[in-house]
């Protein structure tokens, strides 16, 4: 589990950190600097809280490393839409009437209100992505229940880059749906094509390689295992470093809704 810190005691090196928190704006959080926390309905899970809103975000994200017999008793609530993804290991999500077992890239939307309950289904770890999120209606419209692996899907050049792939986990144009969940992959030398500026905000988990990331055009080092959040109207972009991987990460991005004023 890349983002699980199991350090006791005094370190080797001198207190330092790659960490960046600019509240409403930006934020990097290392994998290094993560903290486990109690939280009602994990049993037996490693869990850090990632994006909140005082944080600044109108979503909550967690990395969670589900133990051997680790679940969760109710993932949800009563307007709140979910999103599972299952970065290494087995989980099995069930809505209380269809059980559904997701391996490494499977995923799992529960639309509002529908509580997700999660276990681990192996014996080993099994590390997961977490996003909660009080659902926007749209008269006319509904989400509903989607189940998934990326591995089954085929990815789309990003913005006509091949170098750049992009996978998406729900629809892109179903009115029903105010948010999606994909998986943006550079290969070693690629990038965003321009700096990105925009009304949508974002919370990433990085999950593969390492790279140069520009928040509010300043450039930071990141790399698996990192948590990143950006706000509206960050500047942000990206560039894959390194020989030995692609530069990934799943993200979440706000749709198909008109601002509220």
């Amino acid at each position: 589990m890349g983002y699980k810190n199991n350090r006791t005691g005094y370190q080797k090196t001198l207190l330092g950190s790659r960490s960046v928190v600019k509240q409403g704006n930006f934020a990097l959080i290392p994998h290094d600097g993560l903290v486990k926390n109690t939280v009602p309905g994990f049993e037996n899970v490693d869990v850090s809280i990632m994006g909140t809103p005082r944080l600044g975000a109108h979503f909550v994200d967690y990395i969670a490393s589900f133990q051997k017999g680790g679940k969760h008793t109710g993932f949800g609530g009563e307007g709140i839409e979910t999103v599972a993804y299952v970065v290494s290991g087995k989980l099995k999500v069930s809505d209380g009437q269809e059980d559904n077992v997701l391996e490494a890239g499977g995923y799992a939307y529960f639309p509002e209100s529908v509580i997700m309950k999660m276990e681990n289904a192996q014996d080993e770890p099994t590390e997961v992505f977490l996003y909660k999120k009080r659902y926007q209606p749209l008269a006319g419209h509904k989400a509903y229940k989607i189940v998934g692996n990326i591995h089954d899907h085929k990815p789309v050049p990003y913005e006509g880059m091949t170098d750049v792939l992009l996978w998406d986990f729900l629809p892109t144009d179903d009115l029903g749906f105010d948010m999606n969940m994909h998986i943006l992959s550079f290969e070693p030398g690629a990038s965003h094509a321009y700096i990105e500026t925009h009304y949508q905000e974002h919370g990433a988990y990085l999950i593969s390689g390492e790279g140069m990331y520009n928040l509010d055009n300043g450039w930071y080092p990141v790399e698996k295992g990192d948590y990143l959040y950006m706000g509206s109207y960050s500047p942000q972009a990206a560039y894959a470093v390194g020989r030995d991987e692609p530069l990934a990460y799943v993200y979440s991005k706000d749709a198909n809704r008109d601002p509220e004023i």
